[in-house]
């Protein structure tokens, strides 16, 4: 069994295979017959649309379940949670606030259990990401990419996908907004020019998350002057601008960059599919 809570659980060889399976429609139907619990503590968008297109391309039947459904951690245990959904269910996969319950679900669950998204992680973004800079770059290994703004949970697991893949990432945010354990080889600056500085791919999120509203303010003066705007872009040439939605337009990225012809998020949205498909698919054992 394979779980996938974090691109920490991956080796290089993993992750290449993962990517590798995602570029590919021929994957057979690991799922025919089956279904893929898809759990919501933390609505989605793009992981709900993504992830079920995905398990019917893999054959299988997806059953979106909602939090007050099962009170997950309140009314059952994550543990019995995963016992139960197991019994009709060849996959489990969890958008949740704590990370901690995913581990206790991995722990409970024999059946692979996959990291939607948590409070420190999002893998399946991060796969997405790096899916769609090898698309744009024809190569991972030596991509310059500069991430822009808060390291949350979508930073962590990009920096652990780059630091595997041999990407160069520079990380600029305000002090106490970078990440406080950065991997080997990922470099943070306070100064955003400084860390685009010869970037191929620029890429930013929002500056208050789902669950953060009662910061709003303080992260917005924070970071202020962490825009991605036209001058930061024309700073590094010709870099690609990434984003993985939703954008709170005219805070941290202006129109005229995200509309642009050099902004990649549409196709890294639709990657979110496909690389979605090629982790399900590896983690039910299928293999490039």
């Amino acid at each position: 069994m394979s779980d996938l809570l974090s691109i920490r659980d991956l080796r290089r060889e993993a992750l290449l295979d993962i990517l590798a399976l995602s570029e590919r429609t021929d994957l057979g139907r690991p799922l025919a017959g089956k279904g893929a619990a898809l759990y919501f503590q933390k609505p989605s968008a793009r992981t709900r649309n993504s992830m079920e297109m995905a398990v019917v391309q893999l054959g299988g039947h997806p059953v979106h379940i909602q939090k007050d459904e099962v009170g997950l951690g309140s009314r059952e245990t994550a543990e019995d949670v995963a016992r139960t959904l197991e019994c009709y269910h060849a996959l489990i996969a969890a958008r949740v606030t704590e990370h901690g319950l995913l581990e206790q679900m991995a722990v409970a669950a024999e059946v692979p259990v996959l990291n939607m998204l948590s409070n420190s992680d999002h893998p399946l973004q991060a796969l997405a990401d790096l899916l769609t800079v090898k698309q744009l770059l024809g190569r991972l290994e030596g991509a310059r990419i500069a991430y822009i703004g808060d390291a949350n949970n979508v930073c962590r697991s990009l920096a652990e996908g780059c630091a595997l893949a041999g990407a160069e990432l520079r990380i600029a945010s305000p002090e106490g907004y970078g990440l406080p354990d950065p991997p080997s080889g990922v470099r943070q600056f306070t100064d955003p020019k400084e860390a685009a500085r010869g970037a191929e791919i620029v890429y930013t999120d929002v500056w208050v998350s789902m669950g953060q509203d009662g910061q709003t303010e303080t992260r917005r003066q924070a970071l202020a002057a962490y825009q991605v705007d036209a001058r930061l872009m024309r700073a590094c040439g010709e870099a690609w601008f990434l984003h993985c939605l939703p954008a709170r337009r005219g805070e941290e990225v202006t129109d005229e960059v995200i509309d642009g012809p050099r902004s990649a998020i549409w196709r890294q949205a639709k990657n979110r599919m496909h690389t979605a498909r090629g982790a399900m698919a590896w983690m039910l054992g299928v293999r490039p």
